[in-house]
């Protein structure tokens, strides 16, 4: 089992995307475990305060270091921690090979950035691994919290119906997934792949095969560099 802590000042952005489909399943089946805890828990003054404006004079609030700091050595001192992630624009670019990496690994926390970030004390000494989804700003991290958790439990044994249908996603092999059809085999005059329908398992294989290569070539030719 997997068990991820995610860190957020705005949990109820991730009630939906955490309680449905194969995450939702895989948490109701004990799979993994997926805790959603809000910073603002860790404020100290009354107005549960988690921001304040940045030294220098920049624009945009800042997630202060103190109550950050209080609930990742809260979590820390329960449990010993794989990796400690924080979701950043400016993190190592998101991709199949490490969602295959975290999906091996026992305890994951995940800080979600928000504001204008986090104070860079929390990245220089508690953070293990920044994580970014793309080159894109979001309002917060939450989503990129959640992408990363669907990416990396969906990998778990147990999670997916057919346990081989991961294996052959895109990415998995360097290559994006071939065409994919189902009934009927012909609609609106539109046919399926004659060779798909023959069941030729060798011919099936090397077709899709050749799909997936042409497929790269043409849409993501910088996956063969």
């Amino acid at each position: 089992m997997i068990r991820i802590d995610i860190l957020t000042v705005v949990p109820d952005l991730l009630d939906s995307p955490l309680g449905h489909s194969i995450i939702g399943r895989a948490r109701a089946k004990g799979i993994a475990d997926v805790v959603v805890h809000n910073i603002r828990d860790y404020a100290t003054d009354r107005h549960r305060r988690v921001d304040d404006y940045a030294f220098g004079g920049d624009a945009g609030m800042v997630m202060m270091i103190e109550p950050v700091f209080r609930i990742i050595d809260d979590l820390k001192s329960r449990r010993s921690y794989d990796e400690v992630i924080y979701t950043s624009p400016d993190g190592t670019r998101f991709g199949q090979k490490e969602a295959n990496r975290l999906s091996t690994l026992g305890n994951i926390m995940i800080l979600c950035g928000h504001y204008k970030g986090v104070d860079h004390r929390i990245r220089e000494h508690l953070i293990t691994k920044e994580i970014s989804i793309g080159d894109y700003v979001l309002t917060g991290g939450e989503l990129a919290a959640a992408v990363i958790c669907d990416a990396v439990i969906r990998l778990l044994p147990g999670a997916m119906g057919d346990e081989s249908s991961a294996l052959t996603d895109s990415f998995q092999d360097g290559l994006l997934a071939p065409p994919v059809y189902t009934r009927p085999a012909e609609f609106n005059g539109w046919k399926t792949p004659e060779i798909l329908l023959q069941g030729n398992t060798a011919a099936i294989e090397q077709w899709k095969f050749e799909q997936s290569v042409e497929r790269t070539q043409r849409l993501r030719p910088d996956l063969l560099q």
